[in-house]
């Protein structure tokens, strides 16, 4: 037979210790880490995809995507930090490079990320070294290292500039820099002292511009290595207790998006302002309804945010290992209530899980963790079906083969629960404290708990104690029931194997070994083999209390073991995280199939009742199942449906009932109050409809009448429009005489102006020739006055150079006749000692009156460069005058450039008057005619007025007043238009007949 295979199936859990744990690979795909695995996960369609980590690994540590999103680079810890980088681009990721430094001490890479052109890759190494390293990574070439701190400061990120793929970015505590590579090196180009500041996250938002955030809740931009803005989101904190950490930010094209503070993420879009920023929107994680205190899920901790490549959705991770998820273009995002997330497939583990639990009738599976929660899930749809946290933690958890019910060990005491639709509710408890081990018979009918070094067994209907095995000396670590419920066989601490006889409670065989701590144990289906593995890293195959065959394990720890129904398949879990596939009977030599599955330790295993699935549970949090793929394949019963039967208590029933019964009264009053609504407004619609049919037909004789009082006015004024434009060419011809008169006068007007311009000219030249005059006699005047300066100043430097040559010659005769009298002292010194003394007196005397005379010759030179700066300050006096005299001649130059404009003005001032008043002449003319001719129409147009009054008297049917008041409004139109100045006077004469 063939070595089974395992394959991942699903995995539900998080790593939220991963750097950077949540990745958009395209709008539909994400790609996050779980275990010691990195999920690719379809968020439509709810598929998964598995990228395994590598062998002997401890862990994944970060995670980065290149710009094109075609690679995946992933750093594991280890005994050496290696980053391996796959190809995303087939359905199967397929490996491409592994990359790792031999000279690093550290043993993982905390940060990493991709160049622009995808072509580089930049790590940052951890404790000791925190270097950052340089990668050509297709190729495997190591660029330049450099160490990013000198005080072991840790760094949190690194990151490429998007626009600039030589400058790089890190950050972490007190630190802040930006390198560029250049002529294979880093250079530091950030050299401002800035405000040491523990920044933990950053993101670039322009192609100089770096948005980072501090642990005090700063937000700051920074532009080319400068602070630009600053933000404080400690403004907007709600919780007082509570550091409002900046601990990611993620950018878009509007903004950016930062998670500060517990469970809070706050939205930035441009401000108006250059350089700044302004918050619209405020993004919450929900309260957990299923918590014993709501309020948990809002103190978690935002560890990454990611943003759709279409930027309309936002996924966050949190310290808790859960995923949420928001659609930012959604509608119901308003700029002044905050929003809320969604979970965005189910919740996890946030802490290690410690039990593990399956049954026959129901494809779910029960875990509990230390998280204080326990969880229902369903392997075949692979989602969450029940979730309930509780006051305790739970420790051990087995579900009853009916999938009805749940026994769960609690730190406080052991409870029986049953699962109904939407609850998980206890209805008995035993006084069983911290109970690790726990599980039902295969038959259901009993169930055995642990109490220490104590085995209970406990009736399901009654709860009777049937029974109590003691005999071991320390903690029991397992039990196992053997397929027909007869036998229990139980490891410890203390190195003993024990099989039990669950009716008479008596032990019927043992295998002790002192030097091992078992951690697990099970049996094989006819309940004579059985395997147990433990702290000596060997599994043992025992028969009849002996133990037939060790098989070394390669220095792991087994931490537990479980063998499929049909005996031919053994699986073990081991403290590294792997499960080891193996065959039954076992072989010496190694013969199995190992597999990385978990960051931690693997706690339990379960093999689902038709062997199709593998389940294991680790202190990573993660929940992972494997599909069980036989070498040989196997025959398998004829499958018997999975019960739909859920429970529901009487109570709840009825409440529900009720609930329908009231509902249904509910619905039929509204029926009936909707009918009689919609009756009522039948009635006043057709009562509407009827009225504004009566008002549509008045107005539409109305409309009749007025339209053809319309057309009789149109023709009214068509007339007296032909009759306007026959006085209008009147007056134009008129008015081209009067304009030709003007004409000829404005002609003799020029004729007088440009004389009057030329009068002005040949002063202003006279004016220009007196002026050009005055300045040159000024400048020559100046010009003989500075060359005589200019004299004296170089007689001046002569008689210094002479009195220097003077000076030095002397200065050089003294020096020779020093040296002579010094060559004559030391010839004569040893005959006369006191001439040479007396000598040497008169030599230091006339010394010091040579060093006087240097004096009064220095103070003299000095004296004379002092003249020397006088004269200079005189020159520039001089030139200020000359160019204030400029600036005075400049200036009457603009005084008559003024004048003439003025001038100008003036005369065109005086035109405008002469014109205006001659136009004003004419029009009084015009005037004085029409009022004339105006006088001697309106006493017809009165006797008109006065005698349809009278007809309006004599007639009384309608469609004479309608005539009369056309006429009335026509007669006043035509005088309104026509005669403005006596149209008061017609209303008065009106008024008053």
């Amino acid at each position: 037979m063939a070595v089974p295979v395992a394959q991942p199936h699903h995995i539900f859990g998080l790593h939220a210790s991963v750097t950077n744990n949540i990745i958009y690979l395209d709008e539909q795909t994400i790609i996050y880490p779980a275990g010691n695995t990195c999920i690719r996960y379809n968020i439509d369609q709810k598929w998964q995809k598995f990228i395994p980590g590598t062998e002997r690994s401890h862990g994944m540590q970060a995670l980065a995507i290149s710009p094109n999103r075609r690679y995946l680079a992933i750093s594991e810890k280890g005994e050496r930090a290696t980053i391996t980088i796959y190809d995303l681009q087939p359905d199967q990721s397929r490996k491409r490079k592994v990359l790792s430094m031999n000279e690093l001490q550290a043993q993982e890479f905390v940060s990493l990320a991709f160049s622009p052109d995808s072509k580089y890759i930049i790590a940052e190494s951890g404790d000791p070294d925190w270097n950052l390293v340089y990668w050509m990574w297709k190729k495997q070439k190591l660029m330049c290292v450099i160490k990013t701190t000198i005080q072991s400061n840790p760094v949190y990120q690194v990151s490429f500039n998007p626009h600039d793929g030589t400058q790089i970015c890190v950050i972490g505590d007190s630190i802040f820099k930006l390198f560029r590579y250049a002529e294979g090196t880093f250079k530091q180009i950030n050299f401002q002292k800035l405000e040491p500041q523990h920044y933990l996250s950053h993101v670039w938002v322009a192609e100089d511009r770096i948005i980072a955030g501090t642990d005090t809740g700063r937000v700051c931009l920074f532009e080319s290595a400068d602070m630009r803005w600053e933000f404080n989101i400690a403004e907007f904190q709600r919780y007082e207790y509570f550091n409002p950490r900046v601990t990611a930010i993620a950018a878009y094209s509007k903004g950016f998006l930062c998670a500060a503070g517990p469970a809070t993420v706050y939205q930035f879009e441009k401000g108006d302002e250059k350089d700044t920023y302004k918050k619209t929107r405020e993004i919450r994680i929900p309260q957990d309804i299923f918590s014993t205190d709501p309020t948990l899920s809002e103190q978690q901790e935002i560890v990454t945010l990611s943003i759709s490549p279409s930027e309309e959705t936002l996924i966050a991770t949190t310290n808790k290992n859960q995923l949420y998820s928001i659609i930012l273009s959604s509608t119901e995002m308003t700029k002044n209530e905050p929003t809320h997330f969604e979970i965005l497939c189910q919740s996890f583990h946030s802490s290690a899980i410690t039990g593990l639990g399956i049954c026959i009738r129901k494809p779910i599976i029960g875990t509990c963790s230390v998280d204080r929660s326990v969880r229902i899930w369903n392997y075949e749809t692979n989602s969450l079906d029940l979730y309930k946290e509780f006051q305790e933690e739970a420790y051990s958890i087995a579900v009853h083969p009916s999938g009805l019910y749940i026994l769960v060990g609690f730190s406080d005491k052991l409870r029986l629960m049953n699962l109904l639709i939407d609850d998980i509710r206890s209805f008995k408890e035993f006084t069983v404290r911290s109970c690790r081990e726990c599980s039902f018979s295969n038959g259901g009918h009993l169930f055995a708990t642990v109490n220490g070094n104590v085995i209970h067994i406990f009736a399901t209907t009654t709860f009777e104690n049937i029974v109590n095995l003691k005999g071991h000396n320390g903690k029991v670590r397992c039990i196992v029931w053997s397929i027909d419920d007869s036998k229990i066989i139980s490891c410890g601490m203390d190195g003993a194997v024990y099989e039990w006889n669950t009716l008479t409670g008596k032990r019927e065989s043992e295998c002790v070994l002192k030097s091992c701590s078992y951690n697990g144990v099970c049996v094989s289906t006819d309940g004579k083999i059985i395997f147990a593995v433990g702290s000596d890293r060997t599994l043992k195959e025992i028969s009849d209390s002996q133990i037939l065959r060790e098989v070394p394990s390669n220095d792991v720890v087994y931490s537990c073991v479980i063998m499929s129904r049909s005996g031919r398949m053994l699986f073990t879990g081991t403290s590294g995280g792997t499960i080891r596939c193996m065959k039954i009977p076992l072989s010496i030599q190694r013969d199995w199939n190992e597999y990385q599955a978990h960051a931690g330790p693997i706690v339990k295993m379960a093999i689902t009742y038709d062997d199709q699935y593998l389940l294991t549970v680790s202190e990573d949090a993660c929940l992972i199942i494997w599909k069980i793929v036989e070498g040989r394949g196997l025959k398998r019963e004829k499958e018997i449906g999975y019960a739909e039967e859920i429970l529901i208590t009487k109570s709840d029933l009825e409440e529900k009932n009720q609930l329908m019964l009231e509902l249904k009264t509910r619905v039929e009053e509204l029926k009936m109050e909707n009918e009689y609504q919609l009756r009522l407004k039948d009635m006043n619609y057709n009562e509407k409809i009827k009225e504004l049919t009566e008002k549509f037909i008045q107005e539409m004789e109305s409309l009749k009448t007025k339209n053809q009082v319309e057309l009789k006015h149109e023709e009214d004024v068509s007339d007296i429009l032909e009759k306007q434009a026959r006085e209008v060419q009147d007056l134009e011809s008129t008015n081209n005489q009067k304009l030709m008169l003007e004409y000829e006068k404005y002609q003799e007007l020029q004729v007088k102006s440009s004389r009057m311009q030329e009068d002005y000219e040949r002063q202003l030249h006279e004016m220009g020739e007196s002026k050009n005059q005055a300045l040159e006699e000024l400048t020559e005047y100046y010009e003989t006055k500075l060359q005589e300066k200019i004299a004296l100043l170089e007689q001046l430097h002569d008689e210094s150079r002479q009195q220097l040559r003077e000076f030095d010659e002397t200065k050089k005769q003294i020096e020779e006749d020093g040296d002579r009298e010094i060559q004559d002292i030391k010839i004569k010194y040893e005959r006369n000692l006191r001439e040479e003394r007396e000598t040497n007196l008169r030599l230091k005397g006339e010394t010091g009156i040579m060093k006087k005379k240097f004096t009064s010759l220095q103070k003299e030179i000095e004296d004379r460069q002092g003249e020397i700066e006088k004269l200079r300050t005189e020159h520039q006096k001089l030139q200020g005058i000359i160019r204030s005299l400029e600036k005075e001649i400049h200036g009457l130059k603009k005084e008559i450039h003024e004048r003439d404009e003025t001038i100008q003005d003036k005369e065109k001032r005086i035109y405008d008057l002469k014109k205006k008043n001659q136009e004003l002449e004419t029009f009084k003319f015009v005037l004085d005619f029409k009022i004339k001719e105006l006088k001697k129409q309106i006493e017809p147009r009165e006797n008109d007025i006065k005698r349809m009054k009278d007809q309006i008297q004599e007639v009384s049917f309608v469609p004479c007043c309608f005539m009369l008041s056309t006429t009335i409004l026509h007669l006043s139109y035509f005088c309104c238009f026509k005669f403005p100045f006596h149209y008061s006077k017609i209303q008065f004469s009106h008024t008053k007949q």
